[in-house]
């Protein structure tokens, strides 16, 4: 009897255990306990790895010193349209910078951001200021108030929305993909790059949520980022920049993010858009990678576009993007006061329409030539 009731306790016993290993819940929270320390295992090792590359302290004096993610493996600077960004803006401006792909985030957990002379900035818009206030670069000296509320006004659309767009295509909707790009070697690189890709997948789904656009349909998302791209597209028409002949600011931001679209989202909509019926973006960013990334090559085959998509321009949907798409804005007076009391003027001539492929090169604008082609900072590596 004692035996039975033994067996009858511990059929009960069992049961229960079966039925808690059965439960969801039990299985989630096995899940996330696991996850989370294998997420803190490879975070832990990723920081000593990059401890063992840091070599030297860093000395900002009279330096600056930009902290970013490390280089992808397909040749493009950056995967954070924020960090293409700034790099861009170091090159635009000619000013000396040193790279530190150190990982580190700022003390705000901000990346991009810069030392100098021993003082630590970060978020883009703060970082552009700093250096004007510091240093006298100024980009956008030749536009109009007009011009610097509108530059402001794309800025916020495409750091504010477009951005998101851009992101959930990347982490969420071609995670896969985008993993593939991360730069990591040793034995473990693999299971790290899945790691970090599904860590930074699952942040930039709740930084969506939170903002409100990934609140929506993945078809709503890429709805919204259309709408952006072709009003960029709009914007830019057919000029050289997006304030016309007139380099800014304004265009590094752009580049750095329609350049995610141009070269790290192959077979994707934003791809699709920008090869296809928004040829003039691609134009854009190629112009901008020629004149200040000499070193950044690119395949011939980057150009084409294998889709279905038509454009309602009569342009050309598929194939090589069309190198019979001229700027008109090449003889246009860009020039300030003092170029004007030089005597200096544009005049309009056939000859002058160019290849955007080249119309970026001895121009003669008084804004491109403070720009030396020869003076680009070496890259760290």
């Amino acid at each position: 009897m004692n035996v039975f009731f033994h067996f009858q306790s511990c059929s009960r016993d069992y049961g229960g255990i079966m039925s808690v290993l059965g439960s969801d819940s039990w299985w989630k929270k096995t899940l996330y306990i696991t996850g989370g320390a294998l997420l803190a295992a490879a975070a832990y090792l990723l920081h000593e790895l990059l401890a063992i590359r840091k070599e030297q302290e860093l000395d900002s004096k009279d330096a600056i010193i930009l902290h970013q993610f490390s280089r992808p493996k397909n040749g493009v600077p950056s995967l954070s349209p924020f960090c293409l960004k700034i790099e861009t803006y170091l090159r635009m401006a000619d000013l000396p910078y040193q790279n530190y792909f150190d990982g580190r985030l700022s003390p705000q957990g901000k990346m991009p951001w810069i030392e100098y002379n021993h003082e630590q900035v970060s978020g883009s818009e703060f970082i552009v200021d700093f250096l004007e206030e510091k240093l006298g670069v100024n980009l956008n000296k030749n536009l109009t108030p007009q011009e610097i509320a509108v530059s402001r006004a794309v800025t916020k659309m495409v750091e504010e929305h477009l951005y998101w767009t851009i992101a959930y295509c990347q982490w969420v909707d071609n995670l896969e993909e985008t993993q593939k790009l991360l730069a990591m070697s040793g034995p473990l690189s693999d299971t790290l790059k899945w790691m970090l890709s599904h860590l930074n997948g699952g942040m930039v789904r709740r930084e969506m949520y939170g903002h409100g656009i990934g609140r929506f349909s993945k078809e709503e998302v890429y709805t919204l980022m259309e709408k952006d791209m072709r009003t960029l597209a709009t914007l830019l028409g057919d000029k050289k920049y997006f304030m016309g002949s007139k380099m800014s600011t304004l265009d590094a931001t752009v580049f750095g993010h329609l350049a995610q679209a141009m070269w790290t989202l192959p077979g994707t909509r934003p791809e699709q858009l920008i090869k296809g019926e928004l040829i003039n973006l691609a134009m854009f960013c190629e112009r901008m990678r020629r004149r200040f990334w000499p070193e950044w090559f690119v395949e011939v085959e980057d150009f084409y576009y294998d889709g279905d998509s038509e454009s309602s321009s009569g342009g050309t949907p598929t194939g090589l993007l069309d190198f019979g798409l001229f700027s008109r804005t090449d003889t246009l007076d860009d020039s300030d006061g003092s170029s004007h009391s030089a005597g200096r003027t544009h005049t309009h001539s056939p000859d002058s329409d160019r290849s955007l492929f080249d119309s970026d090169v001895g121009t003669g604008s008084d804004n491109d030539a403070q720009f030396k082609e020869e003076s680009m900072p070496d890259l760290e590596v």
